[in-house]
């Protein structure tokens, strides 16, 4: 048996600024959605892959201080990808955390940004190499493990 990850699905809180978030950010298309009070939710992503849904369930933010999902990474290609994905995440004034593009850790030329969605979700776009020119933010641990 082999598995793969099929998508994410996400609590959120507003559906309508969280899928503008999500759609700037990562450049999603949406499939489908629906509009109806009690059941809102959009279904994302790209070239006809299903990566993440969004439904409209919850209130406050997310918290950290309790079990669940600790954050969400996606890679992408390479590093002027992330830069420019970092470029938007300041446009619309996410938290980010180690300000701006870090490596995963000591000497690893992989790395990413780290930042948070509307609702305080923690997510990181990274790339597997080029991202060497900053020391890593968190001495002795990998940096997606401590933000």
């Amino acid at each position: 048996m082999t598995f793969k990850t099929g998508h994410v699905g996400l609590n959120v809180t507003d559906l309508d600024r969280s899928k503008d978030f999500y759609l700037k950010v990562f450049g999603f298309e949406v499939f489908r959605e629906s509009d109806e009070a009690d059941r809102r939710y959009a279904l994302l992503g790209l070239d006809g892959d299903l990566l993440l849904t969004l439904w409209q369930q919850s209130e406050g933010r997310s918290a950290t201080d309790l079990p669940g999902l600790h954050h969400l990474s996606f890679q992408v290609p390479d590093i002027e990808a992330v830069h420019r994905a970092e470029t938007v995440i300041r446009e619309l004034g996410a938290t980010l955390h180690h300000d701006g593009v870090v490596p995963h850790g000591e000497g690893a030329s992989s790395g990413g940004v780290f930042f948070e969605d509307p609702d305080g979700i923690r997510l990181e776009i990274f790339a597997p190499s080029g991202a060497d020119t900053r020391p890593a933010p968190t001495a002795g641990a990998p940096t997606c493990g401590f933000f």
